[in-house]
């Protein structure tokens, strides 16, 4: 896995016209789901994941590749490693200023 940041992952009220505006400015759908969200890519830099979260305020994520599940004690862990649907293992951890931060471990 690569240095730097793996994927962003973004959460909007409406996939469809999160998707458009993403296709207007350059990017290409790679695979959409069939539950409102799916991946578009530039082939410049990480892949953009979009979910639709009608029922929340919408948030983003940035994806970094970690080369194990070994974490810093001085982390605000907010959910520890678990196996994903995709095939990796994902944390979740808070910065200083309150984003999520997801790490992410191959499996």
């Amino acid at each position: 896995m690569g240095e730097g940041i793996a994927a962003v992952f973004l959460e909007t009220r409406n996939w469809g016209k999160t998707a458009k505006f993403l296709q207007r400015v350059g990017f290409t759908l790679d695979f959409e789901t069939d539950h409102s969200s799916g991946q578009l890519s530039r082939g410049d830099g990480p892949p953009v994941f979009v979910a639709e979260v009608p029922d929340r305020e919408p948030s983003a994520s940035l994806v970094v590749p970690v080369p194990d599940e070994s974490l810093d004690p001085a982390l605000e862990v907010l959910t520890p490693f678990e196996d994903t649907h995709y095939g990796t293992r994902e944390a979740s951890v808070r910065d200083p200023d309150g984003r999520v931060w997801v790490l992410r471990v191959a499996s």
